[in-house]
């Protein structure tokens, strides 16, 4: 019999942590094309460490493009089933929206989170959020979890502080399996 004990996750913020971020005005925006799309170089093994540790990975992505109308839901659908093909990630979740439209999913709110933990059956409590901007610091503090921080030097304070700042995702993994 499967234990039915919740499980701790690594929740990952998609541009800036997993894929290259394309940095204009010293703040970072998604990859507007498929090609476009760079899984940066330490992700990949990170994310087999962290799996191999028994993390659950769920990646939750602001993508207010889709509500601008400069970029489509279906580009960026095929930008995480991408990712779901190269990562062992056991989720992808996407809030569409803008600040104005006042939904419970974008960043810094913590549904994206929320909604994973019930899906997944995850313990927010013994969970992580690595993110690489105020938004994802202050959604994984509002949802429970330690919260690292990969400092990419945009041109942003953050609010909060994080429990670590790590320069990637490899950083992180490691500081995570060191506190674990």
């Amino acid at each position: 019999m499967q234990d039915a004990s919740p499980r701790r996750a690594v929740f990952l913020d998609r541009d800036g942590v997993v894929v290259r971020a394309l940095v204009s005005g010293g703040l970072p925006r998604s990859a507007s094309t498929l090609e476009e799309l760079e899984i940066l170089p330490d992700v990949e093994e990170a994310c087999s460490v962290l799996k191999e540790a028994g993390f659950a990975l769920v990646v939750v992505t602001n993508q207010p493009e889709i509500a601008r109308g400069t970029l489509d839901a279906e580009t960026v659908a095929g930008q995480n089933d991408a990712l779901r093909s190269a990562l062992p990630l056991d989720d992808v979740l996407v809030c569409p929206h803008d600040d104005s439209d006042g939904c419970d999913c974008r960043k810094p709110k913590p549904g994206m989170l929320v909604d994973a933990a019930a899906q997944l059956g995850l313990d927010l409590a013994s969970s992580f959020m690595v993110g690489d901007r105020w938004r994802d610091v202050e959604a994984g503090r509002r949802a429970g979890c330690r919260v690292v921080f990969v400092d990419r030097s945009y041109d942003e304070q953050l609010g909060q502080e994080p429990d670590a700042v790590v320069p990637d995702l490899g950083a992180a993994a490691r500081w995570i399996l060191a506190v674990c």
